[in-house]
């Protein structure tokens, strides 16, 4: 396939890695020599310096044969515009595009996305709010994906060392009466493998959970975590992203706090929102802090604009009292260091949008997906054609390499966890977890080109 992606930041590189791995012919374009630079550095893909909403740019970059335009630039002006120009010369390429201004995105989405010239929209901060809504649903654990509609849940945690399973062999974590789930993947010292029956879950591993939405509080109880219900919340930040959990959490019964450092913005939240408390003043006032009990909340989120103080103000309200911390970053390579400082759960507007953007690729017979530990495996959903490979076969008799794991197995209402003797049929949705380097293996099992249109 051939893919042309406009912008050259941390979104447009993410991205171009990760379909270049998978041998897409990719061009990159962007305005700033030195951003082309990098990319270069790192990866072998055709460059292209240039405005990206340029007609003759996108002619050059050669969008006529461009199956697919992907516009990340970090203006949502040039994004729609070269989405508009793509359109106009090369009718039969899919656009996607990068859109954050919320009054931009209420219209398209109110006039519909065939008047401007864009098949599928990426709004960051909405993934973002995303995420922190799934810890405030399931705020034991530091993330969560939904598969089968919902009925499959993959949950990231790290079990307490006080837990009776840690120290324990993975065959050895369902005595009798524990609750159906699977362990998928562990994440030990920034490793992400698939554990086999022998492997240990050791001390400050990050488990991925595979479970049935009814088992999920006995599986988290299970593993010694507490899933008590969240009652209060506290955005530090008055943005897109605020806003996005504020309506989220208008239906859970929750004492929201926003706090913004502009006025303006503060009076329009507190107008949309008149259920939260929105206060106006310094995000650092710890006199405001202490007057409010901003530290003294279940999830404590920091979401400015201010990636830094993000970090400090979330490690601030942990020490204050906090039970989950949240920062926001805009550079992804922040999030390995904010985590290891000891902040719950870092998100990236920039890594969720390239995470958004993978998911649309693989629609089509692929239901759904969630990449997981910067892209080095990903979880996925897909339906078993008639003429696939595996209908008939048990999974004993699939002998699976490793670097794939079958996690569930979704027959019509019945959710399985399934085991060696677990038999395919066509129609089943399967939910696998795949190591990176194992995708084109997969593909090739199952018989089914694993992307796009």
């Amino acid at each position: 396939m051939y893919i042309l992606i406009l912008g050259a930041g941390e979104v447009g590189f993410h991205t171009a890695l990760q379909l270049s791995r998978e041998n897409h012919n990719v061009v990159v374009v962007d305005h700033n020599p030195e951003s082309l630079h990098v990319m270069n550095e790192y990866m072998d893909v055709p460059t292209l310096q240039g405005l990206a909403s340029s007609p003759s740019i996108l002619k050059e970059a050669g969008v006529r044969e461009a199956d697919l335009l992907i516009a990340v630039t970090n203006s949502d002006e040039v994004n729609l515009q070269a989405c508009r120009f793509a359109k106009l010369i090369s009718p039969s390429t899919t656009c996607i595009a990068r859109v954050r201004n919320e009054s931009y995105l209420n219209f398209m989405k109110e006039t519909g996305l065939d008047h401007f010239a864009v098949d599928a929209l990426i709004n960051p901060e909405y993934e973002v709010a995303r995420q922190i809504s799934n810890l405030v649903r399931i705020p034991a654990v530091s993330f969560a994906a939904d598969f089968a509609g919902g009925q499959v849940k993959l949950l990231g945690f790290k079990p307490p060392l006080t837990s009776p399973l840690v120290g324990r062999k993975m065959s050895d974590l369902h005595p009798p009466g524990a609750p159906e789930f699977l362990v998928a993947a562990l994440d030990h010292g920034g490793k992400v493998v698939i554990p086999r029956g022998d492997a240990l879950l050791r001390p400050g591993d990050q488990a991925y959970v595979v479970a049935r939405r009814e088992d999920l509080d006995q599986v988290l109880a299970h593993f010694g975590l507490n899933n008590d219900r969240v009652r209060k919340i506290s955005l530090i930040g008055g943005g897109a992203i605020s806003r996005q959990v504020a309506l989220a959490c208008r239906d859970l019964d929750l004492r929201v706090t926003i706090v913004v450092n502009d006025e303006e913005q503060g009076a329009g939240l507190a107008e949309e929102f008149p259920e939260c408390l929105v206060l106006k003043g310094n995000y650092s006032d710890v006199t405001l802090w202490e007057e409010e009990s901003l530290g003294q909340t279940d999830i404590f989120c920091a979401v400015t604009d201010n990636e830094e103080d993000n970090v400090l103000l979330a490690l601030l309200g942990g020490k204050m009292g906090a039970g989950r911390t949240v920062a926001r970053v805009a550079n992804i390579g922040y999030v390995p260091l904010a985590s290891s400082l000891g902040v719950d759960l870092v998100v990236s507007p920039r890594a969720v949008a390239a995470g958004a953007i993978l998911r649309f690729l693989r629609r089509g017979k692929v239901l759904n997906i969630s990449p997981l530990k910067d892209d080095a495996a990903e979880m996925m959903e897909l339906t078993v054609q008639e003429s696939s490979a595996l209908v008939g076969r048990s999974l004993k008799d699939l002998a699976l390499p490793a670097g794939i794991l079958l996690t569930a197995v979704v027959r019509q209402e019945e959710i399985i966890i399934p085991q060696g003797n677990t038999v395919l049929r066509a129609g089943d949705d399967l939910v696998v977890f795949l190591m990176r380097n194992m995708v084109k293996k997969f593909e090739k099992l199952v018989s089914v080109k694993l992307e796009f249109f």
